[in-house]
């Protein structure tokens, strides 16, 4: 057994191991490498903080704001503030994103977006505050959620993840299953947990997956053996744009209508037209009249009164929902006529209906 002195004399051998090892590895990186990593981990220090502010108002601080590989502001920091470019330094710019993506793995940056945009609704609210304008940030966070709402009502309902005409079934879209449906039973159109079935859905936006072939047959009549099965091959093995199979589409869903997939969820042209209309309106309705205005006071420098119109924001949320609505019903309008040239018989095989 060993003595006190005798591990305390291995654990001194080993450290000095451990720095010799750590030294020798740092010896054959590149002194143009280290520096690049030394600039890369001094930039994203709190003292080099600096804040700009977007269009809607919101505030866009320097790269120490997201860790994230992915952000742009890095690189565009790397540039302007250090001179530091993939074709001009290349040495440098490959320490500084060493430094960057350990700093990215340590501090879950990257990981947090996909948190926050993990739906295509967060996407849509994002891609709303951004459309909104400089007027915008006027509105408190009431106000915002309201604004918000008013699109985000309307995206909601045409994502294909509910559907309202089939309250009995807790809103089960055409042509998919329950989540919850009875394990081995025949119709998954069932569920056997309607508490979280409704979680599932409304709460989480989980849209299922599609039925077997004849029962998704009874939900969509003119669905034929021919699409269900281009379907099946998208849903099931398209990789996508991104070879990783978040972004995809295809041009024909199980109701012939044409879908992207965005990180697995549906998303169709009635979900872009209210996403559209309503973001357009909101713009619009804010520009028109603020719910802000502000006058600069006579006689005293800098100083600027600041007035709300209560009315602003309710008549920009009635602008918007029913910029998203004609948005939403434009883009129906559109599913269904493609949807109409999808299911024309002429179009189809003469043996499309098989038994």
């Amino acid at each position: 057994m060993a003595t006190p002195a005798q591990r305390k004399q291995a654990e001194s051998f080993l450290g000095r191991a451990y720095q010799g090892a750590l030294e020798g590895i740092g010896n054959l990186v590149p002194t143009q490498v280290k520096q690049g990593f030394e600039t890369g981990v001094n930039l994203m220090s709190p003292q080099q903080k600096q804040e700009t502010v977007s269009e809607s108002g919101e505030k866009l601080l320097s790269s120490i704001s997201n860790y994230s590989i992915l952000s742009p502001q890095f690189k565009k920091e790397l540039r302007e503030r250090e001179n530091i470019t993939l074709t001009g330094t290349p040495q440098k710019f490959l320490g500084a994103y060493a430094a960057r993506l350990l700093t990215d793995v340590g501090s879950d940056s990257t990981r947090h977006l996909y948190w926050r945009y993990n739906h295509p609704q967060a996407i849509a609210d994002k891609i709303v505050e951004e459309a909104a304008g400089k007027h915008y940030k006027d509105l408190n966070q009431t106000q915002k959620a309201l604004a918000s709402l008013a699109v985000g009502g309307p995206v909601a309902a045409s994502l294909g993840i509910v559907d309202l005409t089939n309250p009995g079934e807790l809103f089960r879209p055409k042509g998919f299953a329950q989540s919850y449906a009875e394990p081995g039973s025949e119709d998954r159109r069932e569920t056997d947990q309607p508490g979280l079935e409704l979680i599932e859905r409304v709460v989480l936006g989980r849209q299922g997956r599609p039925l077997k072939y004849e029962t998704a047959k009874q939900d969509i009549p003119e669905l034929t053996p021919e699409r269900y099965g281009r379907y099946m091959k998208s849903y099931y093995q398209d990789k996508g744009i991104t070879g990783l199979g978040l972004v995809k589409g295809t041009m024909e869903n199980l109701k012939g209508e044409p879908e992207a997939r965005i990180i697995g969820f549906p998303v169709g042209l009635q979900a872009v037209g209210a996403l559209a209309g309503g973001a357009v309106a909101l713009r619009g309705a804010l520009n028109a009249n603020p719910v802000v205005s502000r006058t600069q006071l006579a006689g005293e420098s800098g100083a600027v009164k600041v007035t709300r119109n209560p009315g602003a924001t309710r008549k920009a949320a009635a602008i918007t929902l029913a910029g998203s609505l004609a948005g939403a019903f434009t883009g129906s309008l559109a599913n269904q006529a493609i949807a109409a040239i999808n299911n024309n018989p002429e179009k189809l095989p003469s043996t499309y209906e098989y038994q």
